[in-house]
């Protein structure tokens, strides 16, 4: 049987939990309006399938990374968007190349299979006829070093899966992507010629997923690619069977030095403080294979959209909301950094910091590291969109472009879709925009426009968060 509480401690925790619950029900038919007219009239599905024909490969200093920037320099204007404009970012340059092989050389009733592979981002390439070694695979980086001399003169295969029992797919790709990262840098402590990483997703099927991988000053550059998690399977079948796999790998992608995009920004003037801004936004650089649909091309055409949809509803809140589209999100973060040293003087009048990074599926709700007075703000105006199926306020961040606001205090938040089907497609040829349903990316748009109008148009600005301790 619970405790019965003294009334007068009673009173004292009901008049704190009065204070801590804003009153924002004035909100809810504006909040109708915006995510109904999203769905009617919504227009962030057409902006999608344009910048996926205009610029369907674009990794950062790329042709295509150019032509998306001026799609959406133009998508802006003509939506309305006010003080458009370019902010230059040097960025690095990748080059992928034309051959990525894989190419089984023993035991003999393997030989001659190809397994699918691409190769990891920043990845040096191989000598033009490949590297030719045996096959060794570990499940952990820990395993690697207990195995001493093993893997001298060898592939060495980084086979340890997303866990399917978590319920986060996110969590699962957290606990998994340390081997794309790192796996060449520990390959390379290990005596090892090149490093294969089991794709980081938790469908098997025979299409790899890129992503970024590192290197470090004081070891070796060893090449490392993505073997589709299919082609994993096949591998650690053949290695059961206790005979030597060797394997021949060609790669010839190359450092390309640096090259200048650009950060590309427009805003929505707050009619009142228009001092105080309301970050949102993406990334506009994908990786070059599939048409970088979900990412980030939903989040950047979301941000667009949602101050769209608020012009067409003339709905201008307090503050001002601008949306950046980041550059070099996905192999570097330079845009990020460079909007906040540009920007440095204003962060202390930005109020939050939002980004849409988790691809177009369905919107459960929203992420934040607000606390205290802000996350209860927050929850409070999530509950206005309980009925479009996207009221959920979970603990996090907001994506990897605005983190960096992080340590000055600034609360970050992010759009949360349905999280199950994101890492079927992510970094891979399958994300293309056939993938994005047209109703799901507007629904997204809408809640992000109706979110993004409160929090920028209540009369109490949202409490800063305390600053993260960082050299």
């Amino acid at each position: 049987m619970p405790a019965v509480l003294p009334r007068s401690l009673f009173l004292l925790l009901q008049v704190a939990s009065q204070e801590a619950a804003p009153d924002v029900e004035a909100y809810r038919e504006t909040f109708r309006k915006v995510v109904r007219e999203s769905l009617a009239r919504g227009e962030a599905y057409s902006k999608l399938e344009r910048l996926c024909s205009v610029a369907p490969l674009r990794l950062s200093g790329s042709p295509g990374a150019a032509a998306a920037v001026e799609w959406a320099k133009e998508a802006m204007k003509r939506d309305g968007l006010e003080n458009v404009r370019l902010e230059p970012v040097t960025v690095p340059r990748w080059e992928r190349g034309a051959v990525a092989e894989l190419r089984i050389l023993a035991p003999p009733g393997a030989v001659g299979e190809s397994l699918p592979i691409l190769a990891l981002g920043g990845s040096v390439g191989t000598p033009p006829e490949g590297i030719e070694a045996a096959i060794l695979e570990v499940k952990s980086f820990e395993e690697l070093r207990s195995l001493g001399e093993a893997a001298k003169g060898r592939i060495v295969l980084f086979n340890r899966p997303m866990d399917p029992s978590l319920p986060d797919s996110f969590e699962a790709y957290g606990g998994a992507v340390d081997q794309r990262g790192r796996g060449a840098i520990e390959a390379a402590r290990a005596g090892g010629l090149a490093a294969l990483v089991r794709s980081v997703t938790p469908g098997i099927d025979d299409f790899p997923h890129t992503g970024a991988m590192h290197y470090e000053e004081a070891v070796a550059k060893v090449p490392s690619a993505a073997v589709s998690t299919r082609g994993a399977e096949r591998l650690a079948a053949l290695l059961r069977e206790g005979k030597e796999v060797r394997a021949r790998l060609r790669l010839d992608c190359r450092d390309a030095g640096e090259g200048i995009g650009h950060n590309v920004l427009g805003e929505l003037v707050g009619r009142e403080r228009p001092g105080e801004i309301v970050l949102a936004g993406g990334h506009l650089d994908a990786w070059d294979v599939g048409h970088g649909a979900h990412d980030d091309g939903a989040g950047c055409c979301q941000s667009i959209e949602a101050v769209r949809l608020l012009r067409a509803l003339d709905l201008r809140p307090r503050r001002t909301i601008r949306i950046v589209l980041f550059a070099n999100e996905e192999n570097g973060l330079r845009g990020a950094r460079a909007y906040r040293a540009a920007h440095e003087k204003e962060l202390p009048d930005h109020v939050l910091a939002f980004e849409s990074d988790r691809g177009g599926f369905t919107p459960r709700g929203f992420t934040t590291n607000a606390s205290g007075r802000g996350l209860e703000i927050l929850r409070a105006l999530g509950r206005l969109l309980e009925e479009a199926g996207a009221g959920e306020i979970r603990p996090g961040g907001g994506g990897a472009d605005v983190s960096v606001l992080e340590r000055d205090g600034i609360p970050l938040a992010g759009l949360l879709p349905d999280r199950q089907r994101y890492f079927d497609l992510h970094h891979s040829a399958r994300d293309t925009i056939d993938a994005v349903h047209p109703r799901e990316l507007n629904l997204g748009a809408g809640a992000m426009a109706a979110f993004l109008h409160a929090v920028a148009d209540l009369p109490e600005r949202l409490p800063r968060n305390e600053r993260a301790r960082r050299p």
